[in-house]
């Protein structure tokens, strides 16, 4: 890595951002999936369940939403009370829509160096590991090929899609 890439912001609060955009561009509800055992999260302690919190994060359910670099910051009723909430964006597990369950899950990156975002990380971005494991990439299975004959010959790894190319020379 370079040192321009060691010193990159978190890219969670724009992930945050463009896929709340989106869940409300399509008049679906966002939803966030908050870890609520992190240090800085400031929700209803009531509405916490194992540890967790699915906050509704629509434009017609809160007030003064807030989605920094850093911090999520909103006014909403609990109960019929208004609280404030705020919620580092570090603590944020996933957003999604209720209505279809598309969104995504967050990684947790507060190990990464030059995150910043977690105020419970207790290394320094030099004092890593060298021989941190990275995360390990895996095939997924493919469907059988219509093609196959089905005979249960198995012998090797299941072959790719036989493909040609698609693309051809215009002149």
């Amino acid at each position: 890595m370079t040192e321009e890439t060691l010193g990159m912001t978190s890219h969670r609060p724009y992930l945050l951002r463009a896929l709340y955009e989106w869940i409300a561009d399509n008049d679906m509800t966002p939803h966030l999936l908050v870890d609520a055992t992190r240090q800085g999260v400031r929700v209803p302690s009531h509405a916490v369940s194992e540890g967790k919190i699915v906050l509704n994060i629509a434009q017609r359910a809160v007030s003064r939403l807030e989605m920094g670099n850093d911090l999520i910051e909103f006014s909403a009723r609990f109960g019929g009370v208004s609280q404030a909430v705020s919620v580092p964006v570090s603590a944020v597990l996933a957003i999604y829509s209720r209505e279809t369950g598309q969104g995504m899950a967050l990684p947790d990156d507060s190990a990464m160096a030059g995150s910043g975002n977690d105020a419970g990380a207790a290394d320094a971005p030099g004092d890593e590991p060298q021989g941190a494991p990275s995360p390990a990439l895996s095939a997924v299975p493919s469907e059988r090929d219509p093609g196959d004959d089905g005979d249960g010959d198995d012998d090797g790894p299941p072959a790719g899609p036989r493909r040609t190319g698609h693309l051809r020379v215009v002149k």
